[in-house]
């Protein structure tokens, strides 16, 4: 068997919750493989409205084995607070989730750390959610971390270690804090956290895979966020990317199968940095109000804009996306017309490649299409689609070069229609 990788092409906040709890039937196995609490994947059904931060997205789909990955950062009181909530709606995740020995733990002086660093920046802010994950992935890389299987072996003397360093550089930066109460809560949650299973995942989930077993990745944030392909420096810290989910849980790129691309039929982003397609009108006020566009964990303003192309052909290339889903269609159900940046003009040389810095120098080139403006929430088939809507579909297919396989008309659970399904 192999494992697909589901991941957002955009700058996060695509609704890779949803489509993991939708496809999580066909899969025995759900795991995350990178990021931590900076990242909210919102799940509606039942009625009921749901958050994840840190646990699969799998763990509403009864008798799933859901895998916490090594490069997961894992904050044990956010950690804790997300599990309780679970278990008083009536999931009880001790015997569904199991977490990677090798999974980072977000300390309280990672989260003070992250605080004064961003205040060191000034205007230079990257617009970090301050749940330390950056400093959690420096140490990490600096050979300074401290993981869950630490729990298991010395941790004491591993955690006074690592924290007196933490206060080293607090001290050389004058930054004030006090972590006592932080730290107090947080060890109440180690306790909390040791109730669950911890797994050697490289191992376990190799082995399910000779088993015949069938897992998928999710990921967490977006391609435009990748440390290493994004935005750059305004990105989060870890790999994003399809490649990323090989290191985050120690599986060979030749193990992986399908890779489904999520996106936006528009476009936003949370935080600093730039962004070639957002508008600062009433279109772009339109889209949030319309799109309820807030940071599911941080309550942050999106910012929002056109779907921008030149980055989706970028990301699809990166990832070797095989199938693309996209989210929100809906929102733009009322608009009269709709654009798609098709290429980038910069320094009056027009380019359809994503370029090293895309910096305020760069002016989107965009395609204008009519809009549907037909509701299309109540929709259960593609044979329902207005033909505006279905010219929209064939325009982003022939220009991206990969097929559209499920659209979203809403943010319910039943609100996600499969096309082509009897091919």
């Amino acid at each position: 068997m192999k494992v697909d990788v589901l991941l957002g092409l955009q700058w996060g906040d695509e609704g890779k919750g949803k489509v993991v709890d939708v496809l999580t039937p066909g899969y025995d196995v759900v795991t995350r493989f990178q990021g931590g609490p900076n990242a909210g994947h919102t799940l509606e059904f039942g009625g009921q409205k749901y958050v994840l931060r840190s646990i699969p997205s799998g763990i509403f789909q009864g008798g799933k084995m859901n895998i916490i990955g090594n490069g997961v950062v894992l904050d044990p009181i956010l950690f804790r607070q997300e599990a309780e909530a679970l278990a008083e709606s009536g999931h009880d995740l001790t015997k569904q989730l199991c977490i990677s020995k090798k999974a980072h733990l977000i300390m309280p002086t990672h989260r003070i750390l992250d605080a004064a660093y961003e205040a060191a920046k000034g205007d230079a802010k990257v617009g970090t959610t301050g749940k330390g994950i950056g400093p959690t992935y420096t140490d990490k890389i600096s050979r300074n971390g401290l993981r869950v299987g630490d729990l298991l072996f010395g941790f004491d003397e591993k955690y006074a270690i690592a924290k007196g360093k933490h206060e080293v550089i607090l001290q050389g930066l004058n930054y004030k804090y006090d972590v006592a109460a932080l730290e107090k809560e947080w060890f109440d949650a180690l306790e909390y956290l040791k109730k669950f299973k911890f797994i050697d995942s490289e191992h376990v989930i190799n082995n399910l895979l000779k088993e015949g077993k069938s897992v998928l990745a999710e990921g967490a944030q977006g391609t435009m966020l990748d440390v290493d392909f994004g935005s750059y420096p305004f990105v989060t810290s870890s790999n994003t990317i399809c490649a990323g989910a090989c290191s985050g849980l120690g599986i060979a790129p030749r193990n992986i199968g399908e890779v489904y691309g999520i996106f936006k039929a528009y476009c936003t982003r949370v935080g600093a940095g730039p962004f070639p397609t957002e508008l600062f009108d009433e279109t772009g006020d339109k889209l949030g109000r319309l799109g309820h566009e807030f940071g599911a964990v941080t309550g942050r303003k999106r910012r929002c804009g056109w779907i921008d192309l030149v980055a989706l052909r970028y990301a699809i290339m990166i990832n070797g996306v095989t199938n693309l889903i996209m989210m929100k269609s809906d929102v733009l159900d009322s608009f009269e017309t709709i654009k798609v940046c098709v290429a980038y003009k910069i320094n009056g040389q027009e380019t359809e490649e994503f370029p090293f810095d895309i910096c305020e120098e760069v002016e989107p080139v965009y395609a204008e299409l009519p809009g549907w403006r037909t509701d299309m929430t109540q929709m259960i088939s593609e044979d329902e689609f207005p033909e505006e809507f279905n010219a929209y579909i064939n325009f982003l297919e022939e220009e991206l070069g990969v097929p559209i396989k499920i659209v979203s008309v809403g943010p319910d659970r039943e609100q996600t229609i499969i096309r082509n399904e009897e091919e």
